[in-house]
């Protein structure tokens, strides 16, 4: 099924057209909200063409943040998740799994634009990655061998591969992904926009809903009310001035 753009109208519209979208889909579902519903899906590290290589980002955070960390990260996807938690451009795009996180996201900010919600169903990302042809229903762990095309080593080190995005699972090892119920993609080395992977006029991997920005601060007061609040997604003794 191909989706349309939605404009949404309050809370409970948003979950009404959720049900009817997903009803029958019984596989994995991820949600994004950007607060400004022009922006496409892309990494940060894309968002600029003439900025800083990935291995140079990824070198001299190493070098500086080794000296302060008490344990090192294990792997270069370890080390790839801490760029993209303290806001480093990596190739890494934020999910949830959880709509309302990404509902949070997607009003937060920006209020002269209109924010937009995206739904992803990762399997269908992977089966367009086609990392592994056998496996067209699995979303892989970042440790999985086959993901080793996507470090940033293995990119700096050769120049022919182009692989499309892909979605993968990474452990929820700090308080703020656990709470914010994180996931993620990861772009290889050209900028394919997630929403638009693949062929566009049968893709069937992602949609979005548009948040009109009138609506963005009643739709603040209904998720404060449910209880999400900056404090709940980044549980951080710098956020626990929102509270009051």
């Amino acid at each position: 099924m191909r989706y349309q753009d939605k404009n949404i109208t309050s809370l409970t519209d948003l979950i009404d057209n959720l049900k009817q979208n997903v009803a029958g889909i019984n596989l994995p579902i991820w949600f994004r909200g950007q607060t400004n519903s022009a922006w496409d899906l892309e990494p940060k590290l894309m968002r600029t063409p003439d900025q800083p290589s990935e291995t140079f980002y990824f070198n001299r955070f190493k070098q500086d943040a080794s000296i302060i960390l008490n344990h090192q990260p294990k792997s270069e996807f370890d080390w790839l998740f801490l760029m993209q938690h303290y806001g480093i451009p990596t190739r890494l795009l934020d999910w949830s799994e959880s709509p309302l996180v990404a509902l949070y996201f997607a009003i937060s900010e920006s209020p002269d634009a209109d924010g937009a919600l995206y739904v992803l169903l990762p399997t269908e990302l992977n089966k367009i990655s086609n990392y592994r042809p056998d496996h067209e229903f699995e979303i892989p762990s970042f440790e999985d061998e086959h993901l080793q095309n996507y470090l940033p080593t293995t990119i700096a080190r050769e120049n022919k591969s182009k692989l499309q995005p892909m979605a993968a699972i990474a452990p929820r090892n700090s308080s703020r992904m656990q709470a914010q119920q994180g996931v993620f993609t990861i772009s290889h080395r050209e900028n394919i926009y997630i929403n638009k992977a693949g062929l566009e006029e049968t893709s069937t991997h992602t949609w979005r809903y548009i948040i009109p920005k009138e609506i963005k601060e009643d739709l603040k007061k209904e998720l404060k009310l449910l209880g999400f609040s900056k404090f709940q997604l980044f549980p951080e003794l710098e956020s626990i001035s929102e509270i009051f």
